[in-house]
């Protein structure tokens, strides 16, 4: 594959926030509000804004505070398959571990799927600019 085949971090990012968030809206009926996806160092980080579906929600507010996070814990591990099927699909790396947590009171949640290895990416191109610079002042 040639390197101009090879995605942007960027382009990645983008495109599995996209599917992360359509994953969501289909497998829970609900949309989080907003999705961050970084890719660092063999690592995929996932930030979801207003994650807590409607069911939790009805449970946080009738007192069942246990019970919202036992469900939300439980349906996340219920779809850490098929994040990591789609995340393997996007990046083109297996995933071997996945972690993530919810806050109920910023109503965040965070996943963390740690790669098998770095995906092969393309430097963008302001980045093999800055890069450029730099070497050149050490000449």
């Amino acid at each position: 594959m040639t390197s101009t085949a090879l995605p942007t971090r960027g382009q990645l990012e983008r495109t599995l926030s996209q599917r992360v968030q359509a994953f969501y809206r289909t497998q829970l009926g609900h949309q989080p509000s907003r999705v961050q996806c970084h890719i660092a160092e063999g690592k995929v980080i996932i930030v979801l804004e207003d994650s807590i579906t409607k069911p939790e929600q009805l449970l946080l507010e009738n007192g069942q505070e246990e019970l919202a996070e036992k469900v939300h814990n439980d349906l996340d591990k219920a779809l850490h398959p098929q994040l990591s099927a789609l995340i393997e699909e996007v990046v083109g790396v297996k995933v071997i571990d996945v972690l993530s947590d919810a806050t109920f009171d910023t109503g965040r949640s965070g996943t963390i799927a740690v790669l098998e290895e770095s995906p092969h990416l393309r430097e963008s191109q302001s980045r093999r600019t800055r890069e450029d610079s730099i070497a050149g002042d050490d000449e």
